[in-house]
């Protein structure tokens, strides 16, 4: 079960990933139908800058680490754990779209409620061991 501390922070990393998903979802609709990118590439430009969203509410608000002297370090593990998630995002939709047919907007609801968790606990467990060291 969720400690309470945990459950507050997913609560607050859902707001702010609800945030990073309208720019993520508003991109992907913008690059897409308006200027005619492959969704994929839209897809994966769209979820970079919803990085951004998520980095400055999650370290900010959300998991409230205090500065470990090592921002470098700090910032590159969030980026890469997103970058992992842009993979998930990306397999996840193509298969989705290409492979079970979805509307590949349909098969982006689905990609980002199963990268929302590996996210969320990812940045959990490696930013908490980082605070810690």
């Amino acid at each position: 079960m969720l400690g309470g501390k945990t459950f507050v922070q997913m609560i607050k990393y859902g707001f702010v990933g609800g945030v990073a998903f309208v720019v993520d979802y508003g991109l992907l609709i913008l690059l897409t139908e308006c200027f005619g990118f492959h969704y994929l590439l839209s897809s994966s430009l769209a979820f970079c800058a919803s990085i951004f969203v998520s980095y400055f509410g999650s370290i900010g608000w959300v998991f409230d680490n205090p500065d470990t002297g090592n921002k470098v370090r700090d910032v590159a593990v969030f980026f890469l754990i997103g970058l992992v998630g842009l993979g998930l995002t990306s397999a996840i939709l193509w298969t989705l779209t290409e492979l079970v047919g979805l509307h590949y907007l349909v098969s982006k609801i689905v990609a980002t409620i199963i990268v929302f968790f590996w996210n969320f606990f990812a940045r959990k467990i490696f930013l908490d061991r980082i605070v810690k060291k």
